[in-house]
C-alpha cells in the first residue's frame, strides 16, 4: 500500500502534474487529487491504487517504508523505463 503523500511526493519528483499521472494511469484527476489529500492510504480501488503505483514504479519511484512507518519515496532516473 502507498499513502496519498508518497503520491504526492513520486509525483513531484518526476516533474508530472496531475493531468500527466492520469493520463499515464487512466486514473481522473478528481480521482487523483482525492488520492492526494488523503491522510494515510487513501480510500480508493485496489485497482486504481495498484495502476498509480506501478506506473510511478516504472517511471523510477520506489516506495519505501510502511504507512504507518516513515512511508517515503526514493527516486532513481537510471531504473526509469519512460
Amino acid at each position: 500500500m502507498i499513502t496519498g503523500t508518497q503520491i504526492r511526493s513520486a509525483r513531484a519528483a518526476l516533474g508530472w502534474n496531475i493531468t500527466r499521472l492520469s493520463n499515464e494511469t487512466q486514473v481522473s484527476e478528481r480521482t487523483i487529487i482525492r488520492m492526494e489529500a488523503a491522510d494515510g492510504v487513501p480510500k480508493s480501488t485496489a485497482a486504481n491504487i495498484k495502476i498509480i503505483r506501478l506506473t510511478l514504479e516504472a517511471a523510477g519511484i520506489e516506495f519505501i517504508g510502511a504507512p504507518d512507518d516513515r512511508p517515503g519515496i526514493r527516486f532513481n532516473p537510471k531504473q526509469s523505463q519512460k
